[in-house]
């Protein structure tokens, strides 16, 4: 009896600590980008759900970026890739599905979304894919970035150097922020070089989600261990 209520209590701290992982809310609208038309957004009726832009940027699937392209402003828009003459590993994002690619170089502007439910002073961890790629039709070598800001702050990744024609393959990135109030916008700003190039800044699985666990979690938590303790102090106190 003292052994099996010594691992309910360890079963009900696992998963309270499982909890732990899992509780924190996702903030972001439609992170994967999978709830949107395909094709330059907010142009010609392309839309993103949660999502708004002013710029030269595009929503892509694995089975059009490289083959057809998507509708843009001067046409039809495909990046360089196996299936028009660059045997450069283009492949779809970890995440899988759409993904947007944004010129750093022309007609550059941000990728927003305004996120509500903050806590002022809390902080956020803000993660997403990216990779560098270029624009199929020029040549060159290139680079690419990505800016994200959180209201007033804002933080960079590394710059990827890219050969002509090229892709850079896909990382995680993390960026920890803290809110000052409790609604801010949420921007994705691309940042290539040379102009004239077309370097494109890939980007998806955009998530935010609390830094560290909300309070009533470490309650719980904090109860899950107390009832460990509780079992075995019960277990040393019978058997002396």
């Amino acid at each position: 009896m003292r052994i099996k209520s010594f691992l309910l209590a360890v079963t009900a701290t696992a998963a309270l600590c499982s909890g732990v992982a899992s509780a924190s809310t996702e903030l972001i609208v439609n992170g994967n980008f999978e709830s949107g038309d395909q094709g330059q957004i907010n142009w010609g009726g392309h839309q993103l759900a949660g999502w708004t832009t002013s710029g030269y940027n595009f929503l892509f699937n694995s089975s059009n970026v490289d083959k057809g392209g998507v509708a843009g402003m001067y046409g039809n828009l495909q990046l360089w890739g196996p299936n028009n003459g660059a045997n450069n590993g283009l492949q779809a994002s970890p995440v899988g599905g759409n993904f947007v690619a944004s010129d750093g170089a022309f007609g550059v502007a941000p990728l927003s979304q305004t996120v509500n439910g903050l806590t002022v002073g809390q902080q956020y961890n803000v993660s997403f894919y990216w990779a560098g790629a270029q624009q199929s039709g020029f040549f060159g070598d290139n680079t690419e970035q990505w800016h994200v800001s959180l209201g007033n702050q804002t933080q960079s990744t590394a710059v990827k150097s890219n050969v002509n024609h090229g892709f850079t393959g896909w990382q995680k990135e993390t960026f920890t922020f803290t809110a000052t109030s409790a609604s801010e916008v949420l921007s994705f700003l691309a940042a290539g070089t040379p102009e004239g190039v077309p370097p494109f800044s890939l980007l998806d699985g955009v998530s935010m989600t609390s830094a560290v666990p909300e309070p009533e979690v470490l309650g719980m938590l904090g109860l899950g261990l107390g009832l460990v303790g509780f079992a075995a102090r019960r277990r040393k106190a019978k058997a002396a």
